[in-house]
């Protein structure tokens, strides 16, 4: 997939691809206004909404209810970097839910196709191109 990133003022990037324009922006204190998410918030989204989609589909493929089901996420950093050191998903069920899925949907969520590439990331290239 291609996409292209422009620049539509302040801290503002945007990236459009296919029919979709993603916006992002940096917070106040990082010398944006914050009207939207930056960066690094839509990484950390894409893991818990992709995570969440996988729950969606198994809950779905058995017919199961999703009312009251959510998923929270928690980075926690790595103290020696300051990164990401490990990264906490909850699946919070109401208490209706069948016991015998528990497992079952950790094991889905952990399918995530986010998180599989970040266990086993690509390799990156960076050049300039020169036009005109």
């Amino acid at each position: 997939m291609d996409m292209t990133i422009d620049f539509p003022g302040g801290a503002r990037v945007d990236a459009h691809f296919g029919p979709y324009t993603v916006m992002t922006d940096q917070p106040v204190q990082g010398g944006g206004e914050g009207s939207a998410p930056s960066p690094f918030a839509l990484f950390q989204a894409s893991l818990a909404t992709c995570a969440g989609i996988y729950v969606l589909n198994f809950c779905r493929q058995r017919e199961l209810p999703t009312e009251g089901i959510r998923l929270v996420q928690r980075t926690v950093p790595d103290p020696a970097t300051g990164m990401v050191g490990r990264v906490e998903l909850e699946i919070v069920v109401p208490s209706t839910f069948p016991e015998k899925y528990h497992e079952a949907l950790v094991r889905t969520a952990s399918q995530c196709t986010v998180k599989k590439h970040i266990e086993h990331p690509p390799a990156f290239s960076v050049k300039t191109l020169v036009e005109g």
